[in-house]
């Protein structure tokens, strides 16, 4: 740069003019004194460095500013980058893990398993994706037959897989958030699966589809909170290890909660459940005891073509205006316990009919 472009030369030829004219000025005036001259004529002078300095400090904070703004938009540009980075490698992560699930050996399967299941913690966005892989993969045909002397091979075939999906279930149960937590609520779809020791408890869920599963030995799904639709149509509990217990102790189903059709084995607990939506257990069928104490069911309750075949507690908390009960069937035998608005009337063969009382 020369010398004659240099704003620091232009303010300093402008001080030393100030300094000069001002000085001379002021000497002019008999009344002012050399010294006073030269003090006015310095501090005009001064003023202009001052300016000078002030903006040269402006000019340095614009500057600074500017650089601090292109570091901001490289430290962006670099956390999109790894964020990138990040997303392809989950993504490989995932399609290696989806691919694994397909392999002939067992321990391979298990680890595909944990791997989507580390996937899932470490990037929650997965987790619905994640929750659907593994219950696609629940809902694979198995069948499995208690060990026998013959055909030894095929039961240690069916152990190993029934122990991949054992892992599986256990998997989808450590993703979901407990009942209480402030968490997004994740959908299960195992239409048509055959479950073994499935356990749910105190856990928070979206939508459950559970249509013409098998639930074998024992299932829990009390303390569960479902702020979506659950259907558990023509679903039925087993037998398989142990015996095929139905647990939905202190359940809240916030939407609509459909058993129509569902054949419980086994004992079936509804003990203080809520039913905050429409409850449907039209043609049911419940061959052990059924027990519905203390529930609550603040909608529509639907118990046509009910058949309560054990001891059998219907005596709801509280019940809705709208109740059917059309040919709702208990054993005359057992301990039936009933509402103070429903009353038996007597069949053929042992059986009775539960009605509304008159009035």
């Amino acid at each position: 740069m020369k010398l004659w472009r240099s704003p620091l030369a232009w303010t300093f030829l402008a001080s030393l003019v100030l300094l000069l004219g001002v000085g001379g000025w002021l000497l002019t005036d008999p009344a002012t004194s050399r010294s006073d001259a030269l003090k006015t004529g310095g501090l005009a002078g001064g003023a202009i460095v001052a300016l000078y300095a002030l903006w040269l400090n402006d000019r340095r904070r614009r500057v600074e500013e500017r650089r601090q703004d292109i570091e901001r938009q490289r430290h962006e540009l670099e956390a999109q980058r790894a964020e990138q980075d990040r997303e392809r490698v989950a993504d490989e992560r995932f399609a290696k893990a989806v691919e694994l699930l397909g392999h002939a050996a067992d321990q391979v399967r298990v680890g595909a398993l944990h791997a989507l299941a580390g996937l899932a913690r470490s990037r929650p966005d997965y987790t619905q994706t994640v929750l659907d892989v593994l219950c696609s993969y629940l809902r694979r045909p198995f069948s499995y037959t208690r060990p026998t002397s013959s055909d030894k091979g095929s039961d240690e075939e069916q152990e190993r897989e029934l122990t991949v999906r054992l892992t599986a279930q256990r998997l989808v149960t450590d993703l979901l958030p407990a009942r209480d937590d402030d968490a997004s609520a994740y959908d299960l779809d195992l239409t048509g699966a055959r479950l073994e020791y499935l356990d749910l408890s105190g856990k928070l869920i979206g939508g459950l589809l559970l249509r013409y599963a098998s639930l074998h030995s024992s299932t829990n799904f009390s303390g569960c909170r479902f702020k979506g639709q659950v259907y558990f149509t023509a679903a039925g509990t087993q037998t398989g290890r142990l015996v095929g217990y139905f647990r939905c102790r202190g359940a809240i189903f916030e939407s609509r909660a459909w058993f129509s059709g569902t054949k419980f084995a086994e004992d079936a607990d509804f003990t203080d459940t809520t039913f905050a939506g429409p409850a449907n257990f039209k043609d049911a069928e419940f061959e052990g005891d059924a027990e519905f104490t203390g529930a609550h069911a603040t909608n529509e309750l639907d118990l046509r073509r009910t058949r309560f075949a054990g001891q059998t507690d219907l005596r709801f908390a509280s019940l809705p205006d709208s109740v059917s009960l059309y040919n709702t069937v208990v054993r005359t035998e057992k301990d039936v316990r009933l509402p103070d608005a429903w009353m038996l009337e007597k069949l053929h063969d042992g059986d009775a009919r539960i009605v509304a009382k008159a009035g």
